[in-house]
């Protein structure tokens, strides 16, 4: 069930709260969290900065990291563009980042779907396992173009759990059966909450709908990895009462899925993140 609800860096449904019934699904303020925040820069931190890198993002340029939820990207972020630079980060929760403002790096509470996008002209406008949960993505994208300078890049990441839908693609035995059907149901949730599940490979289209230029993705998931290891627990754990209250699974069934990936023998891996990128045409 590592599924990216994260956005690790996400924002919640636009225009909803984030109670038991609805909203993000995955929200900021539970305790869980801060795990799936640190497994996700570990899992995707590479993948990401590596097309940061290959974007020429250096010294003294501007970023928006959008949903920005744990620290890691703006502090990665901050360190390329130095202190000539600057790396504004925006979530509706900015609990897990705020204290990492300071320097080049500017925090605020932004909705990027109803919010007009920070001030001045970006660089680099990055968003990470956001646009996937958020109810008017059009009109997020399109807020994320306009914050972009002639010349500027935007890279999106995002799940296509639909994709690949298995937590154990090699369903070997029971406990990767049983770890599959409440994937299964993780999905079911997150769709009943307007998570768009096949939206991923649809990015290059949207990047050149946006008229974007010098369109180009590529996508990753890991498998075998300690760090799905953490995702998956601390993922069941955060959306255990829903699982239970909406009949996906009982509280037997998550204890020994629990108990089961505790042995870290089974290979769980995630949902495909697919990474696209464009640039705003200089004129």
């Amino acid at each position: 069930m590592a599924e990216h609800g994260t956005g690790g860096d996400a924002t919640p449904l636009a225009g909803q709260d984030t109670d038991p019934d609805e909203g993000y699904l995955l929200a900021n303020r539970q305790s869980e969290a801060g795990v799936r925040f640190s497994a996700f820069a570990e899992l995707f931190d590479p993948v990401t900065f590596r097309h940061v890198d290959r974007l020429g993002i250096g010294p003294g340029m501007r970023c928006w990291e959008v949903g920005a939820g744990g620290a890691s990207v703006p502090l990665g972020l901050a360190e390329r563009v130095g202190p000539g630079g600057a790396v504004v980060a925006t979530d509706i929760d900015v609990s897990w980042v705020r204290d990492v403002a300071g320097g080049p790096i500017e925090v605020l509470s932004h909705d990027v779907a109803a919010d007009p996008p920070p001030p001045g002209a970006f660089d680099l406008v990055h968003a990470r396992l956001v646009l996937v949960h958020v109810a008017d993505r059009a009109e997020a994208l399109r807020r994320m173009v306009q914050a972009l300078r002639p010349g500027g890049w935007l890279l999106l990441e995002d799940a296509d759990p639909k994709l690949q839908p298995l937590l154990c693609p090699d369903e070997s035995g029971p406990e990767q059966r049983l770890a599959n059907r409440l994937r299964n149901g993780f999905r079911t949730l997150m769709a009943a909450r307007g998570a768009d599940l096949a939206y991923g490979r649809t990015l290059p289209r949207v990047l050149r709908e946006a008229g974007l230029a010098d369109v180009q993705a590529d996508a990753y998931f890991p498998m075998t990895s300690p760090a799905c290891t953490l995702l998956e627990d601390a993922t069941v754990r955060q959306i255990r009462p829903l699982l239970v209250e909406k009949g996906l699974a009982t509280d037997e069934e998550i204890d020994q899925h629990l108990a089961n990936v505790a042995t870290g023998r089974l290979d769980l891996t995630t949902a495909p993140m697919i990474s696209a990128w464009g640039r705003r045409p200089l004129t």
